[in-house]
């Protein structure tokens, strides 16, 4: 594996693991990079030079060259993408689902999630929808 390709897998692999404002059936954000650069390192490499490793971009540049991706590549990075986008769903969610815990178990704010979830994830009684969307989203 080359040093620029090994390069681009890493950042690719910070970009989707670094959390965001966001399973059921998805995968996190890890097991979602090793896959796709398993998959479709070598068509990253040759063919998304210089596009930025953010997932959207990053399916784009993928779509825009399927005639050259190989069959690997081509059946698993529209999976890989799809389970980012219900990962990230998912955890937008957490706010709705959680909010009686965030708010009266926590005190925290629905609008600065993020800081609470630790503390529901420790609620012992937590409404079980709550939990439900917690699990989804990956943080526990």
């Amino acid at each position: 594996m080359s040093p620029m390709m090994r390069r681009g897998i890493i950042l690719l692999a910070v970009v989707l693991t670094t959390p965001s404002l966001a399973v059921a059936e998805t995968m996190s954000f890890g097991d979602a990079a090793a896959l796709l650069a398993k998959s479709c390192g070598t068509e990253i490499t040759t063919n998304c030079r210089g596009v930025n490793f953010d997932a959207n971009r990053l399916k784009e540049c993928l779509s825009r060259n399927q005639d050259v991706l190989t069959p690997q590549c081509k059946s698993s990075y529209f999976g890989v993408f799809d389970a980012i986008q219900k990962r990230i769903a998912a955890r937008v969610t957490v706010a709705n689902a959680c909010a009686r815990e965030i708010v009266k178990l926590c005190g925290g704010s629905t609008k600065e999630t993020s800081k609470a979830v630790p503390c529901v994830v420790a609620a012992k009684n937590a409404y079980k929808g709550c939990t439900n969307a917690i699990t989804d989203a990956g943080y526990q």
